[in-house]
């Protein structure tokens, strides 16, 4: 099954298929917890330069950074928690954020921004809570909606949203960037589990950004998932870099190429 929303940030035209349909998130869920995090910095709750003191007790599977750093001993702010959340997906930094933050306010946030469909219902690698259904889903329409709302400073103020979209944007192996241009901005998050492959984000085109989510399941290889997405990615791209070089009525004009 295939999801798509795609918002045009300019003119708020939104481009959906099947965007209200419910997905695993997987990872991608982490763009919710991040945006709390903002949120309670925003609030004063926190500051992003708290710090963590390492606990092999929070330790958890497919964490490659925080696996390796000395419990009792190293000392992170809370902002370096996000940026291996975001970076390389650390379960084990993710965990403790949602520890800090608290899951209720997560969906507190969620729910405020009218996201019903949205919601995180257990940490990372809690195997037990996956087997009894309670997954980390979204819609293509409500991550979308997420990332429009924070882009319009509605979850935090400006400065602490462009550096919101700066971790976001930290450079990761992921499918929407897979077959950009190497110098575009884009602040994105994946997500992969079984049968899933998801991911979305904001593309900074110049004049011209937009929000791309992309969601799969029920895949029989996961490859086909992964490539579905860079294929829509870069046709999202195509259009929008278009639009951002053309007129109202169509016409580029280009300096090599002038013709009447």
């Amino acid at each position: 099954m295939l999801g798509v929303a795609i918002n045009d940030l300019m003119t708020g035209k939104k481009y959906p298929l099947r965007g209200d349909e419910v997905f695993p998130q997987a990872s991608s869920i982490k763009i919710a917890v991040l945006a709390e995090l903002y949120h309670q910095a925003q609030q004063g709750r926190l500051k992003l330069t708290d710090l963590y003191t390492v606990n092999s007790a929070d330790l958890v599977a497919d964490s490659a950074i925080m696996n390796g750093l000395t419990p009792g001993v190293t000392r992170i702010t809370l902002r370096d928690l996000a940026t291996m959340m975001v970076a390389v997906s650390d379960n084990s930094a993710t965990n403790v954020l949602i520890d800090r933050l608290g899951m209720e306010n997560v969906n507190a946030l969620l729910d405020s921004l009218t996201l019903a469909h949205t919601r995180l219902r257990r940490k990372m690698m809690d195997i037990k809570a996956a087997a009894e259904g309670r997954e980390n889903i979204s819609t293509p329409n409500e991550m979308a909606a997420l990332l429009t709302a924070i882009y319009q400073n509605k979850v935090a103020n400006k400065e602490l949203t462009d550096d919101f979209f700066k971790v976001l944007s930290t450079p990761k192996d992921s499918w929407i960037p897979r077959e950009l241009p190497d110098d575009l901005k884009i602040a994105n998050k994946p997500g992969a589990l079984e049968g899933v492959r998801n991911d979305s984000g904001i593309v900074f085109i110049d004049k011209r950004p937009y929000v791309i989510c992309v969601m799969t399941t029920f895949l029989r290889r996961e490859r086909d998932g992964e490539q579905t997405i860079s294929q829509i990615s870069l046709a999202a791209y195509r259009m929008f870099n278009r639009l951002a070089r053309a007129s109202e009525y169509g016409r580029v004009v280009s300096t090599a190429n002038s013709s009447k």
